[in-house]
């Protein structure tokens, strides 16, 4: 065999060298290779004190609190060293071949991971003692606001009990006769168990509104006898900036003596919004708040809420359209569509929907349970986004609404059930679009009704559907 013809004498010498000098220093350092999990406090020379306690008896916080205020910080924790552990020194060549010291790092490993366990052991007994705890209060307390829907006592219920406590409150009777003339602020209670969900709109519905008779002038003066078209636009608490959006487009309709617009909202139990609601209602008086929990489930008390402030305050009124406030109007279209059925009675318009069945998904925001209509179709009805009665059904579908059977699907419920009940026509206008279209002029100029309208568009549709520049066929 050839010689590696690159290597030379000299460099074999100079490697020989090296490993022989490697292993001699390791021989006499041994004592560098020490495996003990050392802290900072080892390495501190002046202070031999806290060199054993950290090294020996104090572990974690405990070595940080014996340390110098200004280096306690610089002592990290580290479990503690047994009693009795005898250093081993070892070189390269021990730890290598015999193992030296690795017995001590496994013993370290192990003391390590039975305290990862015992801390692991202590959070999970925590934890099933806080659900146990969560468990019990539920059970004390009961169930509350299931689906959010609100709730209040019946009314032969609250006369019993009012009858049966008035011999104790009679002294302070005097003392609140004066605020007693005001409903009070309905307090949803539990509902019913799981499986029964039926209950009449009667016991959830909570008649009146707050008291504002500066919205009541403004909106319905003289009982709304000079009122061709009430708007009642179904808003949430929040939806400040709709309604701004609507009152700089085409809210301003309002402002003709033949045109009211107003807002219904409902209750909440924010104060913050409850103070900006109030001062909304200064500003514009045109807010009407109803006694009941603005929620999705609770759309339908919102409505009665409406019919029953039109039936007190604005009776005369010829027409009455219900619309929410992601939607565009189109007034001066509208208007032409009532003048062409001004003589129509006992009638509701808007995009009719036939044979719609219930969703009976649990699971489905729009569930509807057997118990709660068990026809296997719903009558046909108006959709809810906007549609439009006569003044002339507003009273009847008010009372009639409150002796069915409580359904969150609002449209269903007001212009199919009860309508029907009372024997109400329903008929399909295709100007009614209750749908997104594409914004361009002349369809803004042919419908009366576009849903999913963003408040940056209102006064942007306002601006074309005003616009006569083009001429639409």
């Amino acid at each position: 065999m050839m010689p590696c013809p690159g290597l030379k004498v000299s460099h074999v010498i100079f490697v020989i060298v090296i490993v022989i000098t490697i292993v001699f220093y390791s021989s006499l350092n041994g004592r560098q290779f020490i495996l003990e999990q050392r802290r900072y406090a080892n390495h501190r020379k002046n202070d031999p004190s806290a060199l054993v306690a950290s090294n020996r008896t104090v572990p974690g916080a405990a070595a940080a609190a014996a340390a110098p205020p200004d280096k306690a910080l610089l002592v990290p924790a580290g479990p503690p060293v047994e009693p009795g552990t005898v250093r081993q020194k070892c070189n390269v060549f021990q730890m290598v071949v015999q193992r030296c010291g690795f017995d001590v790092l496994q013993k370290s490993v192990e003391r390590t991971q039975q305290q990862q366990q015992a801390v692991d052991r202590n959070q999970t007994q925590l934890l099933l003692a806080q659900q146990r705890e969560k468990e019990q209060q539920e059970q004390e307390t009961g169930p509350e606001h299931v689906d959010n829907i609100q709730r209040i006592p019946n009314p032969s219920a609250v006369k019993s009990a009012a009858a049966a406590g008035s011999s104790s409150s009679s002294s302070s009777s005097s003392s609140s006769s004066s605020s007693s003339s005001l409903p009070p602020a309905p307090q949803p209670t539990a509902l019913e168990a799981e499986g029964e969900r039926v209950i009449k709109t009667r016991d959830l519905y909570h008649s009146g509104h707050l008291p504002d008779a500066a919205c009541v002038a403004n909106l319905c003066p003289r009982n709304g006898t000079d009122v061709t078209l009430l708007i009642v636009v179904t808003s949430a608490p929040t939806h400040r900036e709709q309604r701004l959006a609507i009152r700089q487009a085409w809210g301003h309709y309002g402002s003709r003596r033949d045109i009211s617009i107003g807002f219904i909202v409902g209750q909440t139990n924010d104060a913050r919004t409850e103070d900006q609601l109030a001062a909304e209602s200064y500003m514009y008086s045109d807010l009407i708040r109803g006694y009941f929990i603005d929620s999705y489930s609770n759309l339908t008390l919102k409505t009665i809420s409406m019919l029953e402030w039109a039936k007190l305050h604005c009776p005369s009124a010829s027409f009455l359209l219900k619309t929410d406030d992601d939607m565009f109007i189109n007034v001066p279209k509208l208007l032409q569509f009532m003048e062409a059925h001004g003589n129509q009675r006992r009638t509701i318009f808007g995009r009719l929907a036939k044979k719609w069945k219930p969703i009976r998904n649990k699971k489905s925001k729009y569930y509807v349970s057997p118990e709660q209509y068990y026809p296997p179709v719903f009558p046909s009805f108006t959709t809810g986004p906007a549609y439009l009665l006569t003044a002339d059904i507003v009273g009847e579908m008010f009372d009639k609404s409150l002796s069915q059977t409580y359904l969150k699907l609002e449209d269903v419920y007001m212009t199919g059930i009860v309508a029907q009940l009372l024997n109400i026509h329903r008929i399909n206008v295709k100007e009614f679009l209750n749908r997104r279209i594409a914004f361009n002029q002349c369809n803004i100029k042919k419908a009366i009704s576009i849903h999913m309208v963003k408040n940056n568009e209102q006064l942007d549709l306002w601006k074309k559907q005003v616009d006569t520049s083009v001429a639409c066929t």
